[in-house]
């Protein structure tokens, strides 16, 4: 008996490790959201003095230097409650695992780390196309490697009965439909990357609501 065909074979445990990862970068992504330092602070001003309006001004306007970054949160929280709600979906079909399969979420699970760095990149340079690539090759990178778990896994016949060719199906539609919604939205970035962030809130909103509207409702 060789090591690699008993490693590796515990689906509760990939589970659990997944869990684990997204719990980590999800938290991580609020840390970009950093409170603004200003000296907004007047504590030998009375109440009721001038000096009290102005400093609530002072806060509103430290403040607005925090919505830039309050959009590329937003979206890649969704995105990774949706790529963890996509891998659970998988892992859930799954009748076993192996030691090459469990190796592909292992990669996913890499990839969902990289999300908080290419979300600060991209909060910190948001008027720039740059960021927006990276963001979008990570977002592809997620897509890949999900459909590279559900082709293995066909192939290695690791799927449960009731995961139908119809079951099978549908997730891969899911991940190719989406996948080519975010390369256009990424493309917008030519024109506006402010454009391009709606779009991909609005993307990720449909895919978290799935609202009966053609062709969200299939996916």
């Amino acid at each position: 008996m060789s090591y690699p065909r008993i490693a590796g074979q515990s689906l509760s445990r990939l589970a659990a490790l997944s869990d684990g990862i997204f719990a980590v970068a999800m938290t991580l992504l609020v840390l970009d959201l950093r409170v603004p330092v200003n000296e907004v602070a007047h504590p030998e001003r009375p109440l009721w003095s001038d000096g009290m309006a102005g400093s609530e001004h002072e806060v509103w306007h430290a403040l607005a230097d925090v919505g830039p970054h309050v959009l590329p949160y937003a979206i890649s929280f969704m995105t990774l409650g949706i790529f963890w709600i996509g891998q659970q979906t998988q892992l859930n079909h799954f009748s076993a695992t192996d030691r090459h399969l469990t190796w592909i979420h292992i990669a996913f699970l890499a990839v969902v780390s990289l999300m908080p760095f290419s979300t600060g990149l991209l909060s910190e340079y948001v008027t720039y196309r740059t960021p927006f690539i990276l963001y979008w090759l990570n977002l592809l990178a997620l897509g890949v490697v999900l459909l590279a778990s559900l082709r293995y896994a066909r192939r290695a016949d690791l799927f449960k009965p009731e995961a139908t060719d119809a079951v099978q199906g549908a997730m891969r539609r899911r991940i190719v439909f989406y996948q080519c919604c975010y390369a256009i939205a990424m493309a917008l970035c030519v024109i506006n990357t402010y454009v391009s962030m709606v779009i991909l809130i609005i993307l990720q909103l449909a895919s978290a609501i799935a609202p009966p509207v053609p062709p969200f409702n299939r996916y």
